[in-house]
């Protein structure tokens, strides 16, 4: 057995940016001698991989899915680092391969989804990652990913720039008219990027400060102390209509909200509706891009 330690793999991994059983298997390979190892990751391509991992990936899609019956959905982010690889069939291939595989296998988070081997494959998500990077020639990394079980509805918005995924509490699931009422409400948490399902999912500390500056505005305005209050209450309430899905105007009837929309499909397909939750992924938010000036690239080159 080849002589080497946890800290070996651990160093490789860190010189490399390869994977963990990648580095492990090289060190293997080259009896535990480093340089040796490295030139194994070289010649099998990973490091190729490797050197690509270092690129800011912050295109890509966010995609959402359910299985055939809607008992279990999944939205997902994969980035890479161009927007024209998201038209890519190859690599809207492997980003299926991983909704499917989420679906399917329950993974734990995207360390424990790269173990799995791919739905309707022989290869685990880690290696068609890696086949994905070598021939596609871009940094591809799976961000994050969120299953749901019970009744769910997705929605993918402008070819994936954002993915939604609602799930619902009803015994409608197998209606048409059901599944054309989540894609609704879907679309409109799309739309508005709503934060919260209900008033009661806000934050206390949220309401505290919304007061404190709402507060501070009426009496900057010029209003009397001892009304201050009563006319933040109003103001609270314009918050939660703005702020919460279930009290947010539907944006196809903006005559009511969307908590009686619900109630209002519900009673015309005689059954019951509840939102539970949702979740909506934008593709690259909070990652930091690269800022190309590309005037004062030429103006340089021009110098």
């Amino acid at each position: 057995m080849a002589a080497f330690t946890a800290q070996d793999v651990k160093a490789l991994r860190e010189k490399t940016g390869c994977g963990m059983m990648d580095c492990k298997k090289a060190l293997t390979n080259a009896d535990g001698d480093m340089d040796k190892a490295v030139d194994f990751l070289r010649e099998q391509g990973l490091a190729k991989q490797a050197k690509k991992a270092s690129r800011v990936a912050a295109e890509g899609v966010a995609y959402a899915c359910t299985n055939d019956d809607l008992s279990v959905g999944v939205v997902v982010e994969v980035n890479a680092e161009t927007d024209f690889v998201a038209k890519n069939d190859s690599f809207m291939d492997f980003v299926k391969a991983c909704a499917n595989t989420i679906i399917e296998q329950n993974p734990a988070d995207v360390e424990a989804l790269l173990t799995l081997k791919a739905s309707g494959s022989d290869q685990t998500i880690a290696e068609m990652l890696q086949e994905k990077v070598l021939t596609i020639g871009e940094n591809i990394q799976i961000r994050r990913f969120e299953r749901m079980e019970g009744a769910c509805v997705a929605y993918v918005h402008a070819g994936g720039k954002i993915g939604v995924l609602v799930n619902f509490d009803t015994d409608l699931a197998a209606k048409p008219e059901f599944v054309a009422y989540g894609k609704d409400v879907a679309m409109q948490i799309a739309a508005l990027n709503t934060p919260y399902l209900n008033e009661s999912e806000v934050p206390a500390e949220i309401i505290e400060h919304e007061k404190e500056v709402m507060r501070q505005q009426v009496i900057n305005e010029g209003k009397p102390e001892q009304i201050a209050d009563k006319i933040v209450m109003g103001k609270i309430g314009k918050f939660y209509k703005e702020n919460c899905l279930l009290d947010q105007e539907f944006v196809k009837d903006n005559k009511i909200n969307i908590k009686q929309y619900t109630q209002n499909t519900a009673k015309e397909l005689g059954g019951s509706i509840e939102i539970k939750k949702f979740v909506r992924f934008e593709k690259g938010e909070g990652i930091e891009k690269r800022q190309d000036d590309f005037a004062a690239e030429v103006a340089s080159m021009v110098k």
